[in-house]
């Protein structure tokens, strides 16, 4: 008896299998198949976060940029520009269509004075962090505590 091999059905099935993982961990569960994902990139600059993704010929009046203490999700569409050759042929490595992206910050920031600049095909939010999520130094004056006085002095590090 013959058996037909499908070596891409089972790659399909893994590849469903790790897209409902990512989707469960990061959140992103409303992406389907035809959408895509930016690229992005996280970078921690000791008193705040700034978060790049690459976004070109995208309009940024039409981005929906939501952020929390501690993710930010970004949602937006690049419509296609259909072009076509004398010949009719028409090819494209360009991903179009809804997209949508969540990302989980390492730690939390102060959502509500992040700042959001567009520029050159590039998003950039700068995250300011939270208090709390920033360390502090403490250093103890030696000549207090040789007299038994608790005395010290904290900067924001």
């Amino acid at each position: 008896m013959l058996v037909r091999l499908q070596p891409f059905q089972e790659l399909e099935s893994v590849r469903r299998q790790f897209d409902r993982f990512f989707e469960d961990a990061l959140g992103t569960a409303e992406l389907t198949r035809g959408e895509w994902m930016p690229a992005a990139e996280l970078h921690d600059h000791g008193d705040a976060l700034s978060l790049r993704l690459a976004l070109p010929g995208i309009d940024p009046a039409a981005l929906d940029i939501q952020v929390t203490k501690d993710a930010v999700r970004i949602a937006g569409e690049r419509r296609s520009q259909k072009s076509e050759t004398k010949e009719g042929a028409v090819w494209s490595e360009v991903r179009y269509g809804k997209f949508s992206r969540a990302i989980a910050l390492p730690v939390e920031v102060q959502n509500e004075r992040t700042a959001a600049d567009y520029r050159d095909g590039f998003l950039t939010l700068t995250l300011p962090k939270a208090a709390a999520a920033k360390s502090f130094k403490v250093t103890l004056n030696p000549a207090a505590t040789a007299h038994g006085q608790t005395v010290a002095e904290t900067s924001a590090q």
